[in-house]
């Protein structure tokens, strides 16, 4: 990522690829399972359904808790916003029409596999990052650059555990066959 100079005022948002040698069905299945998603993240640490749904839906709600060493320990209550298997999954991080942030995956078929994208964008509404801009406003671009990097990096590593699993399982079935 190169050196942007945007504000969190911006919405200043990231996104990463790859392409996987598996169906959009495979990859879905993945994706959708928010609560696999602690397994492939250094900062999710853990998410909960609530309402009593057992999985993504429009409107649907699930509580996620991060943890980063500069930032601290956080939960956060998320809404899926966009919902069409199996092509997109999104959702908004507290308030869907004034978001802190919002998450988004989505699948396209490319090349007899799957082309998956992750994308997210800060704000509008402020979030814990806002009081690292507060206490030191005069580095406002550099915490929302470093801020991005950090979230490229993560998602980077979420895909490439993504295309492993889907890609295992895919020779798995190909292998039963």
């Amino acid at each position: 990522m190169e050196w942007t100079g945007v504000r969190y005022a911006d919405k200043p948002t990231a996104e990463v690829h790859t392409w996987i040698a598996a169906p959009p069905a495979q990859v879905w299945k993945l994706v959708s399972d928010i609560q696999l998603m602690p397994s492939l993240s250094s900062e999710l640490q853990s998410v909960e359904w609530l309402d009593g749904r057992r999985g993504p839906a429009p409107g649907a709600r699930f509580i996620g808790r991060s943890k980063h060493p500069a930032l601290g320990e956080w939960a956060t209550t998320s809404h899926i916003v966009e919902y069409e298997p199996p092509r997109v999954l999104a959702w908004a991080v507290e308030d869907p029409q004034h978001p802190t942030a919002v998450w988004r995956f989505t699948l396209e078929p490319q090349d007899g596999g799957t082309l998956l994208r992750e994308w997210m964008q800060m704000g509008p509404a402020r979030s814990g990052l806002s009081f690292a801009i507060d206490r030191m406003p005069e580095k406002e671009q550099k915490i929302v650059f470093v801020r991005l990097r950090e979230f490229e990096a993560n998602m980077a590593a979420t895909l490439e555990a993504i295309k492993k699993l889907a890609e295992n399982a895919q020779t798995s079935d190909e292998a039963s066959r």
